[in-house]
This record gives C-alpha cells, structure tokens and sequence, in this order.
C-alpha cells in the first residue's frame, strides 16, 4: 500500500484519508490503532506486527517525535529477525513508501504530537 500524503493529525492511504492512529500492513489499514500506554508501544499493542512477521516495521513517532519505542521492544523486534526503523511520521511515511516496494514491511504511525 501506498501512502499518498501526511499532516498533522491525517495520514491519506491509498485515496482514504484517517485522522486517528494506524497500522498498515498485508494490503490492510488498522485505525484507530491504539497502545495501552499512550506515547510508548508495547508488545502487545505490536500483536499484528508479530503474526505478520515483516522484514521491517517503520513506526513514525508524531510531528514531533512525541511516541516511543522503548529499548526492551526494539530487542524484541531485533530478536525476531525484524528490522525497525522508529522517527518522525513525516520521515517515516518516506521510509516506508521506499521500503514497501523492495520488502514485506508494517507501518505504524502516529499522526499527532
């Protein structure tokens, strides 16, 4: 899937725009996506990314990079052979209309702060 454009609180996927959280991935888009800790992604808010086994998660971080991928899930993503790449949503929609066209990639991003 294509990522066609992003601001501030609205990311547009494939001609549909989404004002809340998502996920994109296996030609789908979860939102709103939602972790239990708000600005920290935990593993189980990482549980799509586990049964699709990528070979990269591109997470985008907000406007201002607000979101966190704490060390103890970077370790978990490193441990299962899945490559991570976490930074402002700007950059990661970049990153991940680059990566989805040579690789099975997630993304997860933050649209706000």
């Amino acid at each position: 899937m294509k990522i066609d454009a992003y601001e501030f609180g609205k990311i547009v996927i494939e001609g549909k725009a989404y004002t809340q959280d998502v996920l994109v991935f296996d030609g789908r888009v979860v939102s709103p996506w939602r972790r239990k800790q708000g600005h920290s992604v935990t593993s189980d808010d990482l549980t799509q990314v586990w049964i699709a086994m990528p070979a990269a998660l591109v997470v985008g971080t907000g406007t201002w990079s607000c979101m966190r991928v704490p060390e103890e899930i970077l370790a978990e993503l490193k441990q299962k052979g899945i490559e991570c790449i976490s930074e402002p949503t700007t950059q990661a929609v970049t990153t991940y209309n680059r990566w989805a066209q040579v690789r099975q990639v997630v993304g997860a991003f933050h649209l706000t702060c």
